[in-house]
């Protein structure tokens, strides 16, 4: 037998040693090959590692969900408190609008000698500049086709010059916050 045929026949009868230089003793025993014991104990570990990573995707999960409905009910609170202000300022709007009607009266019927009428126009022009800081804005639709979702017709009568169906003259002017009408213009509709 040759020296290279001596060495084939070693190569085949001893086990490759691991990239750590030693083998376990059960591979030795075992010709290289785990034993049977040995891939039980891998296979339950690897059972333990896939249970773990399902419970760690379920708490993932959960915790998304969590964060999710957090947000949502941080975005839902935050829409409650605005419509909730909307409707605190429309309420104290619907107060002081009967008071600013009055002052507009008392302006139209005051004489234009009255020392008087210059406060009186003043304090209706505050009060009309305060309901505009908060976004309340008056309106008054002569001239416009009839609405019925932001007019209040008063009466219905011919008028010479005004087509029919268009708001002749305006009692009392409308009001809107924010697009959504808070009192409708009471008005005359030309018939």
């Amino acid at each position: 037998m040759s020296d290279v045929d001596k060495l084939d026949q070693a190569q085949q009868t001893e086990p490759e040693p691991q990239e750590g230089g030693e083998q376990l003793p059960s591979e030795v025993e075992a010709g290289g090959h785990p034993s049977d014991g040995d891939a039980e104990a891998i296979e339950g570990e690897l059972g333990e590692l896939v249970k773990t990573a399902a419970q760690r995707d379920e708490y993932l999960a959960l915790a998304q969900r969590t964060q999710a409905d957090f947000e949502n009910y941080r975005k839902r609170i935050a829409r409650d408190l605005a419509a909730a202000q909307e409707r605190g300022v429309a309420k104290l709007a619907k107060e002081l609008l009967p008071a600013l009607d009055n002052l507009d009266r008392a302006l139209e019927a005051a004489q234009s000698d009255d020392p008087l009428l210059e406060g009186v126009r003043l304090v209706r022009n505050e009060l009309s500049a305060a309901l505009a800081r908060v976004g309340i804005e008056q309106f008054s639709p002569k001239g416009e086709r009839f609405d019925p979702n932001e007019h209040e017709a008063m009466a219905q009568q011919p008028v010479e010059g005004v087509e029919s169906g268009n708001v002749a003259e305006v009692f009392q002017n409308g009001y809107r916050l924010n697009g959504t009408i808070i009192r409708p213009a009471r008005v005359l509709v030309a018939a």
